[in-house]
């Protein structure tokens, strides 16, 4: 009966089974995928699709996966899979027996997966203990964040969301909320463009890249010199929305209230409007024609931070270049 009560006081599904009080130390935290998440037909057909993905690439290793959420804790199909994808050697022991080894292992791999997909740590929707506790949203993130980088034609079921149950143990007792993620875009692959010019820059002449960079820092830093800000790192700067908005108000004459924005965000999520605006922005004014989406740019994902800023670069150095040759000036 008290079970029964405690359910029905945190309105939670019955059956997901719950942690009690006791289960549960003070300032402990879990989540769960609601049940009907878990059912709905796309999230089977996304876990499908991975699945026989995995398979597929493991398939001269006679590697088998048949539950993403309980094969792939322990790291060992998870080093194959990366080490396939990305040809790289990863020094950790082939099999882990203990705990402690796996962890140590899953810690190398995860690290290694981070650095090529360019997302740090803390912004990462996956980490060590939520892969190596058989954390299924972690490990979905994770996948799709790795097809996405290296089988970017792999037709994952698009915009997926799931209620996520966030369960709290407080003073006052056990505490729920719910929370509604995002698996996979919101356009389907098949309305996306296959590749733009980055694509084609970073797969056949990946040399060229640096250039490309410092060509638009350079003008960059041109046009935010009157607001005595300068950028080192295309790669980093731009993560925080902050200075993105500050160059498009500067670039299309765009006033814009310190309400309306974060200047010092503290956390993902302000990063993530600041991000936002910066791309609505940037829509409306026809200068953002490939979809992008705005957590990439909070995670430093260079080809992504590039595309927005080469609308800006082409529209505004391209017109100063107009200008320059209708007044006779030798480019």
């Amino acid at each position: 009966m008290e079970s029964e009560f405690l359910y029905d006081l945190l309105q939670l599904p019955k059956e997901v089974a719950q942690p009690t009080e006791e289960e549960l130390p003070r300032g402990g935290k879990k989540r769960y995928l609601s049940p009907n998440s878990k059912r709905n037909p796309k999230f089977e057909q996304l876990q499908k699709v991975l699945m026989e993905w995995i398979n597929a690439t493991l398939l001269p290793e006679h590697i088998v996966v048949r539950s993403l959420e309980e094969d792939m804790f322990d790291g060992l199909i998870l080093h194959h899979l990366f080490q396939k994808l990305s040809s790289l050697k990863l020094e950790v022991e082939e099999i882990s027996l203990t705990s402690a080894s796996q962890r140590r292992k899953l810690g190398v791999i995860l690290e290694a997966v981070n650095q090529s997909l360019q997302v740090e740590e803390q912004q990462a929707k996956w980490s060590v203990e939520t892969i190596f506790n058989k954390d299924l949203l972690a490990t979905l993130h994770l996948l799709v964040a790795l097809a996405k980088r290296f089988q970017p034609d792999l037709p994952l079921p698009d915009n997926i969301q799931v209620e996520v149950i966030h369960i709290e143990s407080t003073k006052m007792g056990l505490k729920s909320d719910k929370q509604v993620e995002q698996l996979t875009e919101c356009n389907s692959h098949k309305d996306q463009p296959s590749q733009d010019a980055f694509d084609e820059l970073f797969r056949l002449a990946p040399e060229k890249v640096h250039a490309v960079k410092e060509a638009i820092v350079s003008f960059v830093n041109q046009k935010l010199e009157g607001l005595g800000l300068s950028v080192q790192s295309l790669d980093t700067q731009f993560a925080d929305g902050v200075i993105l908005l500050l160059l498009i108000g500067q670039l299309e004459g765009f006033f814009l209230h310190l309400k309306e924005f974060y200047l010092t965000p503290s956390s993902p999520t302000e990063m993530l409007h600041n991000v936002t605006l910066a791309l609505e922005l940037l829509k409306d004014e026809g200068l953002c024609s490939y979809p992008i989406n705005p957590e990439d740019i909070v995670n430093k994902d260079t080809k992504s931070t590039l595309r927005i800023l080469y609308g800006l670069f082409q529209k505004h150095s391209l017109r100063a270049v107009g200008d320059r040759a209708h007044h006779g000036t030798p480019k």
